[in-house]
Protein backbone atom coordinates (compact mmCIF):
# COMPACT_ATOMS: atom_id res chain seq x y z
CA UNK A 1 0.00 0.00 0.00
CA UNK A 2 1.13 3.91 -0.26
CA UNK A 3 2.69 3.00 -3.48
CA UNK A 4 -0.12 5.80 -5.90
CA UNK A 5 -1.34 9.01 -4.64
CA UNK A 6 -2.89 11.52 -6.41
CA UNK A 7 -5.25 14.79 -6.11
CA UNK A 8 -8.50 14.41 -7.12
CA UNK A 9 -10.50 17.34 -6.29
CA UNK A 10 -10.89 20.63 -4.45
CA UNK A 11 -14.04 21.41 -3.60
CA UNK A 12 -15.60 24.55 -2.57
CA UNK A 13 -19.60 23.46 -1.97
CA UNK A 14 -20.65 20.15 -1.15
CA UNK A 15 -23.16 19.74 -4.31
CA UNK A 16 -19.64 18.80 -5.62
CA UNK A 17 -18.15 16.68 -3.58
CA UNK A 18 -16.48 13.16 -5.60
CA UNK A 19 -19.46 10.41 -6.06
CA UNK A 20 -16.99 8.00 -4.57
CA UNK A 21 -18.11 5.41 -1.43
CA UNK A 22 -14.21 5.47 -1.13
CA UNK A 23 -13.23 5.54 2.77
CA UNK A 24 -12.12 9.10 4.29
CA UNK A 25 -9.16 9.65 6.10
CA UNK A 26 -9.84 13.57 7.45
CA UNK A 27 -7.28 16.29 8.08
CA UNK A 28 -8.40 18.84 9.88
CA UNK A 29 -6.41 21.66 11.94
CA UNK A 30 -5.60 25.45 12.33
CA UNK A 31 -4.45 27.13 9.40
CA UNK A 32 -0.24 26.96 9.39
CA UNK A 33 -0.26 23.96 11.48
CA UNK A 34 1.29 21.85 8.79
CA UNK A 35 -1.41 19.56 6.84
CA UNK A 36 0.22 20.17 3.70
CA UNK A 37 3.46 19.43 4.41
CA UNK A 38 2.14 16.47 6.64
CA UNK A 39 0.67 14.89 3.55
CA UNK A 40 3.51 15.30 1.25
CA UNK A 41 5.75 13.59 3.77
CA UNK A 42 3.65 10.53 4.65
CA UNK A 43 3.76 9.75 1.14
CA UNK A 44 7.00 11.09 0.27
CA UNK A 45 6.08 13.16 -2.26
CA UNK A 46 7.17 17.00 -2.80
CA UNK A 47 4.42 18.55 -4.09
CA UNK A 48 1.21 16.00 -3.46
CA UNK A 49 -0.50 18.82 -1.36
CA UNK A 50 0.95 22.78 -2.55
CA UNK A 51 2.37 24.36 0.75
CA UNK A 52 2.92 27.93 1.33
CA UNK A 53 4.24 30.23 3.49
CA UNK A 54 0.90 31.93 4.14
CA UNK A 55 -1.16 31.01 6.04
CA UNK A 56 -4.89 30.30 5.32
CA UNK A 57 -4.14 29.16 1.71
CA UNK A 58 -6.38 26.29 1.60
CA UNK A 59 -9.90 27.68 1.37
CA UNK A 60 -11.35 24.25 -0.41
CA UNK A 61 -11.71 20.43 0.65
CA UNK A 62 -8.57 18.60 -1.18
CA UNK A 63 -9.11 15.66 -1.70
CA UNK A 64 -6.06 13.29 -2.14
CA UNK A 65 -7.01 9.50 -3.83
CA UNK A 66 -4.36 7.29 -1.97
CA UNK A 67 -4.15 4.05 -3.41
CA UNK A 68 -7.55 3.57 -4.65
CA UNK A 69 -8.62 2.40 -1.11
CA UNK A 70 -9.18 5.97 0.61
CA UNK A 71 -8.86 9.52 -0.01
CA UNK A 72 -7.21 11.84 2.97
CA UNK A 73 -9.08 14.97 2.62
CA UNK A 74 -7.78 17.91 3.75
CA UNK A 75 -10.38 20.60 5.49
CA UNK A 76 -9.52 24.50 4.75
CA UNK A 77 -7.39 25.48 8.32
CA UNK A 78 -9.05 27.70 10.72
CA UNK A 79 -8.55 30.49 12.58
CA UNK A 80 -6.72 32.39 10.44
CA UNK A 81 -6.96 36.30 11.94
CA UNK A 82 -6.32 37.82 8.06
CA UNK A 83 -9.24 36.63 6.72
CA UNK A 84 -12.67 38.78 6.58
CA UNK A 85 -15.16 37.48 8.87
CA UNK A 86 -17.79 35.96 6.44
CA UNK A 87 -14.68 34.51 4.74
CA UNK A 88 -14.38 32.37 8.13
CA UNK A 89 -17.89 31.96 8.43
CA UNK A 90 -17.89 30.33 5.19
CA UNK A 91 -15.31 27.95 5.66
CA UNK A 92 -16.55 27.13 8.89
CA UNK A 93 -19.85 26.08 7.61
CA UNK A 94 -18.35 24.28 4.97
CA UNK A 95 -16.26 22.30 7.68
CA UNK A 96 -19.52 21.72 9.92
CA UNK A 97 -22.00 20.54 7.19
CA UNK A 98 -18.57 18.29 5.67
CA UNK A 99 -18.60 16.06 8.74
CA UNK A 100 -22.29 16.79 9.36
CA UNK A 101 -23.39 14.84 6.25
CA UNK A 102 -20.38 12.68 4.79
CA UNK A 103 -21.27 9.10 5.46
CA UNK A 104 -17.53 8.01 4.46
CA UNK A 105 -15.53 9.36 7.53
CA UNK A 106 -13.24 6.37 9.06
CA UNK A 107 -11.12 8.68 10.89
CA UNK A 108 -10.20 12.22 11.80
CA UNK A 109 -6.79 13.61 12.20
CA UNK A 110 -6.76 16.87 14.46
CA UNK A 111 -3.38 18.18 14.00
CA UNK A 112 -2.16 20.85 16.67
CA UNK A 113 1.28 22.40 16.46
CA UNK A 114 2.63 20.55 19.72
CA UNK A 115 4.62 24.12 20.23
CA UNK A 116 1.20 25.45 21.64
CA UNK A 117 -1.54 24.45 24.46
CA UNK A 118 -5.09 23.50 22.20
CA UNK A 119 -6.63 26.94 21.19
CA UNK A 120 -10.27 27.63 22.17
CA UNK A 121 -10.71 26.44 17.94
CA UNK A 122 -9.50 23.15 18.54
CA UNK A 123 -11.39 22.86 21.89
CA UNK A 124 -14.57 23.18 19.84
CA UNK A 125 -13.34 21.31 17.28
CA UNK A 126 -12.88 18.53 19.94
CA UNK A 127 -16.28 18.81 20.92
CA UNK A 128 -17.72 18.89 17.63
CA UNK A 129 -16.05 15.44 16.79
CA UNK A 130 -17.21 14.19 19.50
CA UNK A 131 -20.94 15.34 19.62
CA UNK A 132 -21.11 13.83 16.00
CA UNK A 133 -19.58 10.47 17.33
CA UNK A 134 -16.33 10.77 14.40
CA UNK A 135 -13.25 8.58 15.63
CA UNK A 136 -10.09 11.14 15.87
CA UNK A 137 -7.01 10.59 16.75
CA UNK A 138 -4.63 13.76 17.72
CA UNK A 139 -1.29 14.11 15.83
CA UNK A 140 0.96 16.92 17.71
CA UNK A 141 3.07 18.13 14.71
CA UNK A 142 6.26 20.23 14.31
CA UNK A 143 7.60 17.84 16.96
CA UNK A 144 11.21 18.60 15.37
CA UNK A 145 10.82 22.33 16.86
CA UNK A 146 11.35 21.16 20.59
CA UNK A 147 13.49 19.76 22.55
CA UNK A 148 13.12 16.20 24.05
CA UNK A 149 12.38 18.02 27.21
CA UNK A 150 9.91 19.78 25.92
CA UNK A 151 8.32 17.02 24.19
CA UNK A 152 6.79 15.53 26.96
CA UNK A 153 5.55 18.90 28.22
CA UNK A 154 3.63 18.86 25.19
CA UNK A 155 2.11 15.31 25.30
CA UNK A 156 1.04 16.37 29.11
CA UNK A 157 -0.56 19.31 28.40
CA UNK A 158 -2.88 18.00 25.30
CA UNK A 159 -3.73 15.24 27.41
CA UNK A 160 -5.00 17.76 30.36
CA UNK A 161 -7.24 19.14 27.71
CA UNK A 162 -8.50 16.03 26.11
CA UNK A 163 -7.95 13.18 28.92
CA UNK A 164 -9.37 10.46 26.46
CA UNK A 165 -5.88 10.32 24.51
CA UNK A 166 -3.52 8.34 24.95
CA UNK A 167 0.16 8.43 23.71
CA UNK A 168 0.98 6.56 20.64
CA UNK A 169 -2.82 4.81 20.69
CA UNK A 170 -4.61 8.07 19.62
CA UNK A 171 -2.03 10.87 20.06
CA UNK A 172 0.89 10.65 18.08
CA UNK A 173 3.65 13.07 17.97
CA UNK A 174 4.60 13.51 13.95
CA UNK A 175 7.45 15.91 12.35
CA UNK A 176 7.84 16.18 8.76
CA UNK A 177 10.76 17.56 9.05
CA UNK A 178 12.62 14.53 10.68
CA UNK A 179 10.01 11.82 9.85
CA UNK A 180 9.01 11.41 13.26
CA UNK A 181 5.90 9.34 13.88
CA UNK A 182 5.51 8.67 10.06
CA UNK A 183 5.84 4.68 10.85
CA UNK A 184 3.35 5.10 14.07
CA UNK A 185 0.60 6.53 11.04
CA UNK A 186 1.56 4.24 8.54
CA UNK A 187 0.60 1.11 10.75
CA UNK A 188 -2.30 2.73 11.71
CA UNK A 189 -3.57 3.51 7.99
CA UNK A 190 -2.80 -0.42 7.12
CA UNK A 191 -4.58 -1.90 10.53
CA UNK A 192 -7.89 0.60 9.05
CA UNK A 193 -7.41 -1.16 5.73
CA UNK A 194 -6.08 -4.41 5.58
Amino acid sequence: MFEKQKFTASVYKLTDLPKSELPQIVLCGRSNVGKSSFINSLFNQKNLAKTSSTPGKTRSINFYDIDSTFFMVDLPGYGYAKVSQSDRQKWGKLINDFFAESKNIVLVFHLIDCRHNPTELDIKLNQMLKDLNLPYNVILNKSDKLKQSEVSKSVKSVVQFFPELIFNVNLFLYSSVKGTGKKEIKKLLLSLFN
